[in-house]
């Protein structure tokens, strides 16, 4: 039997994680009620302070957005979803496979190959920014949407992630029965491997599309054109503007706005997270 006393640490305990769950998730929500309040402000508003509740120009301000021609949010969140899904399908998909020949084939040279990617995983990008450029230049893919998604396939990071999730939830027997029957390898990573592979990716796409919405730095290098523009330029454009057209107003707006595609994108995708366990799985 569970003593009077202990039953009552452990009910003190429960409230006091409830109580630390609940102060962490007010101030994880904090800055996005913040962001929603001043949405709804002036700018004289905004500057005179924070105020808990909200102001009455939401509607002004989402106009003034959409009429000014310098700031083509629609477009730039058109720009923004497209090359974040292109970056989140090629980075998942093709890093998996990488992960998938690596994990499942000796060959020789195998260690090496699992390393260099590794080191490649060390080096920033603003390192290679400079040639990165050159080549774009070379193969006449600046100022292009396609330069912004296609070099995702190559992610060290989303590789190194999937080959630990294989080495945990993909045995090879399930693998091996499927050449057995015949199956060749393309079929068998993408009818077997990806089914079982699906929480991993599901984790790394919301990461890739989130990576890829708020990357600034690339776009700045390679976008000119006013049309090819994604949410984060457009930020800084605002942010950047003169002190007499400058509106705290529209860059909340326009941040308010930018959220909403990662909401729901992590709305769809935690489906697959959380239902997302292997079935049927033959255990080593």
């Amino acid at each position: 039997m569970i003593r009077y006393g202990t039953f009552t640490t452990l009910k003190i305990r429960r409230v006091l994680c409830y109580a630390v769950m609940i102060f962490l998730s007010i101030v994880s929500l904090f800055p996005f009620y913040i962001l929603i309040i001043n949405s709804t402000r002036t700018n004289s508003q905004i500057q005179l302070g924070f105020s808990f509740l909200p102001g009455t120009n939401f509607l002004n301000n989402f106009k003034n957005l959409m009429a000014d021609e310098n700031t083509p949010i629609i477009r730039a969140m058109f720009n923004s979803v497209y090359v974040s899904f292109m970056a989140a399908v090629l980075t998942t998909y093709f890093s998996a496979m990488t992960a998938y020949g690596i994990y499942m084939y000796n060959f020789k040279g195998k260690k090496f190959v699992f390393k260099f990617i590794l080191a490649v995983m060390m080096i920033p990008a603003q390192v290679s920014a400079l040639g990165f450029i050159k080549l774009l230049e070379n193969i006449m893919m600046l100022d292009s949407l396609a330069a912004l998604y296609i070099p995702a396939i190559a992610s060290p990071v989303v590789f190194f992630y999937m080959y630990q999730a294989m080495q945990s939830t993909l045995p090879v027997s399930i693998v091996e029965a499927a050449r057995v029957d015949g199956c060749n390898e393309f079929l068998t990573f993408n009818r077997i491997v990806l089914p079982m592979m699906k929480p991993a990716i599901a984790v790394q796409a919301i990461f890739a599309f989130v990576s890829s919405w708020n990357n600034y730095f690339t776009p700045a290098l390679v976008i000119d054109s006013n049309s090819k523009k994604t949410v984060p330029i457009i930020i800084a454009q605002l942010r950047g503007a003169d002190y007499k057209s400058f509106d705290l107003g529209q860059v909340y707006m326009v941040i308010c706005m930018a959220i909403v595609p990662l909401v729901i994108i992590y709305l769809f995708l935690s489906k697959s997270i959380i239902s997302g366990v292997t079935v049927g799985g033959v255990k080593e």
